[in-house]
């Protein structure tokens, strides 16, 4: 026992892991407060956050140095390209669902199946965060939305809140093995193997599933926040 206890990690402070964590806890701040702002666009917030990453890496954390700027836009320069190939793909196909008229078919199919509302919403969470642990969000979102879309407008749902809970079905399946896009990434920033952190994940992830679950029961938990914006 006492070799097991020596072996195990110890624990980092909470209290001071929390302000170091402050900087990279203030991004989406940064990035959403100033879209909210007016201060900048959605695309301009992309190169907010890259240059608020790189201010924090070489200023704050002193992790990435100049002559590490080159291989990290390279390996960014070759995702961004992979990305662009997929989103291209995606929207092609997207486009010969539009074109060859086979969506409308799809979309009566489903609504005159006699499932009901609820069972079909049940179908695409479990469709959805099935796609979402093989594919990354983009292409899901691409693949699926022009599906789902005539769907929800036969159903009558909000698309503000049918919005909110895509996001958190894609959210889901990409935290969740085999593949789990973002798990991925997340370990290999921590240079950790991804097994390794599994059983930790899986309680994140039961807690997203509780909180879709509530989204779906309770639509204005998701909605609440839009109307008082004005949205």
């Amino acid at each position: 026992k006492m070799g097991a206890a020596a072996r195990a990690e110890p624990r980092p402070p909470f209290w001071r892991s929390l302000f170091e964590a402050i900087p990279g806890l203030a991004a989406p701040v940064i990035i959403l407060g100033g879209m909210r702002m007016g201060y900048f666009t959605p695309t301009e917030a992309a190169v907010v956050a890259v240059f608020y990453g790189l201010l924090i890496g070489m200023c704050v954390h002193r992790t990435i140095r100049v002559r590490d700027l080159f291989p990290i836009l390279r390996e960014a320069g070759e995702l961004s390209a992979v990305i662009m190939l997929i989103v291209t793909l995606a929207g092609i196909f997207a486009w010969s669902l539009s074109t060859l008229s086979i969506i409308d078919p799809i979309t009566n199919a489903i609504v005159h199946s006699g499932l009901g509302q609820y069972s079909v919403l049940t179908l695409l969470i479990l469709l959805l965060i099935a796609a979402g642990m093989f594919l990354d969000g983009i292409s899901i979102f691409l693949i699926f939305v022009p599906l789902i879309l005539p769907v929800a407008q036969a159903f009558g749902w909000d698309l503000v809140w049918l919005g909110v809970v895509l996001t958190l079905m894609v959210a889901v399946g990409q935290f969740t093995p085999p593949v789990a896009v973002n798990l991925m990434v997340s370990s290999k920033i921590a240079r950790i193997p991804m097994e390794s952190t599994v059983p930790w994940v899986m309680w994140l992830v039961g807690g997203m599933l509780c909180t879709l679950v509530l989204v779906v029961i309770f639509p204005q938990i998701a909605l609440w926040l839009p109307h008082y914006l004005g949205y």
